[in-house]
């Protein structure tokens, strides 16, 4: 049993399989955290909790210009390549790089320590003096947390680069269980600061649960900082674009939390609700196979075969598009009932669950644009280009940032605006993102035959939509009585298998060759040691799709 957890996946579906089910079930955990977020807090405490999310933004925001920003674009394409060559080497330059960034966190989490109150005031201008007060304390709080996460993002990279992903897929399920811990034990001592202590337990734990498989791979703590190092300067050197583009990406956040904090209490706390729900395609589809592809077209980037890197990205492009696309459509006609059943409190009223199915609908329009862009970006980083993003990247964020107050302020669409902004933003620059990532490619025929399923793909997905609207309201008008939570669960449910029926029904009509690709791999589901040990030497980096070979 142990060695299931040591062993290594060598395809890119059997490693995003493990990631999927791993990250499904701490996103499923996380709706079950933020669900007891809402009991403890949203009925009198909304405005708590509205502080509570806003004091994530800054060490949210370090954590993705430090960590995120040296690994994703810098530290696994060249620890990768180094690991080829010299293992001692790629060891040398992985404890400089982890003893640099960490210096650099202390100091910059120092700093922001101390201006922790102007921060506070920056971010949420609409706040009282006794929320900002709060949220300063919290604020502080939580950067322990990242101490710890700036360890683990580094243990994570490392695993990750050796093609075993279990482990690190279980570290964010620890680490929602630690803020659960401190909802339940500490929050009736210390309200709404029992979740911050918790997420530090849980950061804690999601380092420690990385370090043996780490130190079995060879990873060894050392006090060394060598700038000469070709890796080290190399891996320094990509990681201010990246940075630079990861800044621009949290613009969003700030703009969305400023914006909300504007409105009435509990606006920033719906907002998030939705944008957890929102996030799920992106996090169980883009985000997983885009992490799984990612060492893997490093490793093809290195050895500059571009008809490779074409068809790997190609064929995981379409794989994510497949998952995401009915995914979306799910969220847009089930999103009253999916709101219901899981944030469906004494606390959450009626009037805030069809306010977050609103809002909700509204992103979930670009979910499927957001979870494709998961994979794009990490295209650009194994083609060691990063300067890309960076561009497309402050010109959506300006776009966002402009409509987004217009929308607020002019319009007053509350927090709807906020996700209009979001969300055609995400269409618009992932449109762009794309195209720029073909251009820089060949235009191959894995490109052409690409695009044509993607057609399919998106068509297959309105019918289904259109499949999921009736029986639901026919459901809802004739049969069952949706204000108790059974009937409502076995709607949702019954709607749901029939959408999933007519989506692989039309998918195999079409000839839609990903339908190949996920039966075979549900048909091994069966034998799910196998998806998870997989190494067979001369099994593809993905599975194939037909109409491609």
């Amino acid at each position: 049993m142990r060695d299931i957890f040591f062993r290594r996946q060598t395809n890119i579906l059997s490693a995003a399989f493990v990631i999927m089910v791993t990250y499904g079930l701490s996103h499923f955990i996380g709706l079950f955290k933020t669900r007891m977020l809402i009991s403890q807090f949203f009925g009198s405490g909304a405005q708590l909790l509205d502080v509570y999310y806003a004091a994530l933004v800054i060490p949210d925001t370090i954590f993705q210009l430090l960590i995120i920003g040296a690994l994703s674009a810098a530290f696994i394409p060249i620890f990768t390549k180094n690991l080829t060559q010299s293992k001692e080497k790629a060891w040398h330059m992985t404890a400089s790089v982890m003893n640099c960034i960490f210096i650099v966190f202390l100091i910059v989490s120092g700093v922001v320590f101390f201006l922790a109150p102007s921060l506070a005031r920056l971010i949420g201008p609409g706040f009282s003096g006794s929320q900002l007060a709060t949220m300063v304390s919290l604020l502080r709080i939580m950067l322990v947390a990242q101490m710890f996460f700036s360890v683990s993002g580094f243990l994570t990279s490392i695993i990750q680069s050796h093609q075993r992903f279990l482990i690190p897929a279980m570290a964010p399920i620890v680490y929602n269980l630690g803020i659960i811990l401190g909802i339940v034990f500490l929050s009736k001592y210390v309200g709404i600061f029992g979740p911050a202590i918790g997420m530090v337990i849980g950061a804690a734990l999601h380092m420690l649960i990385q370090i043996p498989l780490a130190y079995k791979l060879g990873f060894r703590f050392k006090l060394i900082l060598d700038f000469k190092d070709s890796g080290v300067r190399e891996v320094l050197s990509l990681i201010p674009p990246r940075s630079l583009a990861l800044g621009i990406d949290q613009i969003e956040q700030f703009v969305a939390t400023m914006l909300a904090s504007l409105l009435i209490p509990g606006s920033l706390s719906l907002f998030n609700v939705a944008k957890l729900l929102y996030a799920v395609p992106t996090l169980l589809f883009g985000a997983t196979i885009g992490q799984a592809a990612l060492p893997t077209l490093s490793q093809i980037s290195a050895l500059k075969d571009r008809v490779e890197f074409i068809r790997t990205l190609v064929n995981s492009f379409l794989q994510v598009s497949f998952l995401a696309l009915p995914a979306s459509m799910i969220l847009i006609v089930l999103r009253v009932p999916i709101v219901r059943i899981v944030f469906g409190a004494k606390t959450f009223p009626w009037s805030a669950t069809i306010l977050t199915g609103q809002t909700l609908a509204v992103l979930a329009v670009s979910a499927s644009f957001y979870a494709v862009m998961q994979l794009i970006v990490r295209g650009f980083y194994a083609l060691h280009d990063t300067k890309t993003p960076l561009v497309v990247g402050l010109f959506s964020a300006i776009f966002n940032a402009v409509t987004g107050y217009f929308y607020v302020t002019a319009f007053n669409m509350g927090i709807l605006g906020i996700a209009l902004a979001i969300s055609s933003t995400a269409i618009i620059e992932t449109t762009i993102m794309t195209y720029l990532l073909l251009r820089k490619l060949d235009k191959l025929p894995e490109i052409a035959a690409g695009f044509k399923s993607l057609l399919r793909m998106i068509f297959v997905s309105f019918v289904t939509g259109v499949c999921l609207w009736v029986p639901m309201r026919l459901l809802d008008q004739f049969i069952f009585d949706t204000t108790r939570t059974l009937p409502l669960v076995a709607l949702t449910m019954i709607t749901s298998l029939i959408g999933l029926a007519v989506y692989l029904g039309l998918s195999k009509l079409m000839r839609i060759s990903q339908l190949g690709t996920f039966v075979a791999l549900i048909n091994r589901v069966k034998d799910w040691r196998r998806i998870i040990n997989s190494n067979p030497p001369s099994e593809a980096l993905i599975i194939p799709a037909s109409d491609q070979n």
